[in-house]
This record gives C-alpha cells, sequence and structure tokens, in this order.
C-alpha cells in the first residue's frame, strides 16, 4: 500500500504510463511461504509436494530499483510482515470488502 501511495504521490511527475515494480527485490520459495503463512496464521497450511508442472518458472521476484528512483520508495516489510498483515485483514474480513 506504501508503494501505491508513493506512486499516487508522484503521479504529476511522472510522464506518460510505465510499469514499476513495487517488491522487496527477494525472492522466496513457495515453502518459505508457506512457513510464514503458517506462522502468521498459527496453524499448519495444508501443503502436498509435488513435481513442477509444465511451464512454472523457476524464480520470480520483483526489482524494485525503478520504484527507489522514480518514487523514492523501497520495501520496509518481509514476507513474514505480509503475512501477518494479510493474515490480520482477512481475518477481520472473512468476506471481503462486503
Amino acid at each position: 500500500a506504501e508503494g501505491h501511495v508513493a506512486a499516487v504521490e508522484r503521479i504529476e511527475a511522472l510522464e506518460g504510463a510505465e510499469a514499476i515494480n513495487l517488491g522487496t527485490g527477494t525472492g522466496y520459495t513457495v515453502l518459505e511461504a508457506v512457513k510464514a503463512f503458517s506462522e502468521a496464521a498459527g496453524r499448519p497450511v495444508p501443503h502436498r509436494i509435488v513435481g513442477r508442472r509444465p511451464g512454472d518458472i523457476a524464480a520470480c521476484y520483483a526489482d524494485p530499483a525503478r520504484a527507489k528512483a522514480r518514487l523514492g520508495w523501497t520495501a520496509r516489510r518481509g514476507l513474514a510482515d505480509m503475512c501477518r498483515d494479510h493474515w490480520r485483514w482477512q481475518s477481520g474480513n472473512p468476506n471481503g470488502y462486503a
């Protein structure tokens, strides 16, 4: 959310449309994400370990260099923080934005 606010605050200074990745620059494995979310939820997340599906890429993460250069923004939170915040919001809003 802070990255989006930074973009809105700079929108007048930016010319045209451009893609700006908002991320930490650090990739996480699926198992790291499962573990972090399990810790945030306080219970295990059911999962199975299976082979990679056709077309699955080995790694994908956002390079935040342009966000820093163009917006003056850098991520201040990591995976554990993101999972805790998501779980807190979802727990308080089980039906979404209803």
